[in-house]
């Protein structure tokens, strides 16, 4: 088989993009376009960004050349439901009806679910701040091929404010942990594929320590933090899981879904 060819979603406006940038080292879909090719560096990759009308419709028109697209984590909230995220829940429904294989993450899968018929709300036990623990995968999860190698049980880089509080129909619930029920699923529309993923196994813990410091004034305002020495203690704890985690386990659902594809 020739190359892959993959159509990356980036799922950030400009000014959330050059947080990222300053922050984590890239924009969200550039350090996903990292990932993929130190997995498989002979893939072709494009970027595109549903608030630029034209990209999106250039990419439906080429839709047929890629054998498979990623929507990336962003900063945005579903239920502000701007013109821009409108947008991208429009070209995400485009992109459904197109009979592709998909790979949708944290804010990419509220985007796929919403256009898909399901709903989104802010988290109902709280967020994930930088990482998620104790994520379990179910029996469902266990024969699904996103979960090829994964322990029943792991730790994961995640930061999300909101949850897919209701699936499409027909959907397939493969893991939760405490804070979120929906940590992975899998649902079809029509004869397109999405594998959805609350968390980030495309960023590093470091990434999001430094995420975590850029918005430390909103996370102390929203109460998410109580104070300084509570902070502390959460840094000190994903500082602690970066040592146990390596790079094959952290990034084993990007690998499985591009093999899957292939």
């Amino acid at each position: 088989m020739s190359n892959l060819d993959i159509l990356i979603v980036e799922g950030n406006i400009r000014e959330d993009s050059e947080f990222f940038i300053k922050a984590a080292g890239a924009s969200a879909a550039d350090n996903l376009k990292n990932l993929i090719l130190k997995i498989d560096p002979s893939t072709d990759t494009e970027i595109i960004n549903p608030g630029h009308d034209e990209e999106t419709r250039n990419a439906i028109k080429n839709i047929s050349k890629y054998n498979g697209i990623i929507f990336t984590g962003g900063a945005m909230r579903l239920n502000d439901m701007t013109d821009i995220i409108k947008k991208h829940i429009n070209f995400a429904s485009d992109c459904l009806n197109q009979n592709k294989k998909i790979l949708a993450i944290c804010w990419g899968l509220q985007v796929c679910t919403t256009a898909a018929g399901g709903k989104v709300n802010p988290g109902k036990n709280g967020a994930h701040i930088g990482i998620a623990s104790n994520v379990i995968i179910n029996n469902n999860g266990h024969s699904h091929f996103i979960y090829k190698d994964k322990k029943k049980e792991f730790n994961t880089p995640a930061f999300n404010f909101d949850e897919v509080s209701e699936l499409p129909k027909n959907a397939t619930l493969l893991s939760s942990d405490k804070v979120n029920n929906v940590m992975g699923v899998s649902f079809n529309v029509g004869n397109s594929e999405i594998t959805g993923l609350q968390y980030h196994p495309d960023y590093e813990y470091y990434q999001m320590i430094n995420l975590i410091a850029g918005r430390k004034e909103r996370l102390f305002k929203n109460k998410n933090f109580l104070n300084e020495e509570e902070y502390q203690k959460h840094i000190s704890y994903i500082k602690a899981e970066n040592e146990l985690l390596n790079f094959e386990d952290r990034t084993c659902e990007v690998r499985n879904w591009l093999n899957h594809i292939k």
